[in-house]
């Protein structure tokens, strides 16, 4: 199996606080965002909440994903996370963790 790369983003709640990130095992780098292990922005705004998530077979093309995420609008984001997850539920519910 090829490895894949995840863009995502976690929040504290609707409307709340956004982190986007990228990883290449999702259900891991959820989990260390839930408990808190990895100091830093998400623990301090406690972000807990996967809320959106992109694949993609390329760590470049993650990466380059990430970095555009991170330049649009609140309000881009915000309608992204909409169109797929109008009620912000928590997507890591739904994995194998």
């Amino acid at each position: 199996m090829e490895k894949q790369f995840w863009v995502y983003i976690i929040s504290n709640g609707k409307n709340g606080t956004l982190y986007i990130g990228v990883t290449s095992d999702l259900a891991r780098r959820v989990h260390e965002h839930k408990t808190h292990l990895v100091a830093g922005f998400s623990s301090k705004y406690s972000l807990d909440k996967l809320i959106y998530c992109e694949q993609y077979p390329s760590i470049h093309e993650a990466i380059a994903r990430e970095k555009q995420l991170k330049t649009w609008r609140r309000q881009w984001k915000l309608e992204l996370i909409e169109k797929t997850n109008p009620n912000w539920y928590d997507l890591s519910k739904d994995m194998l963790v």
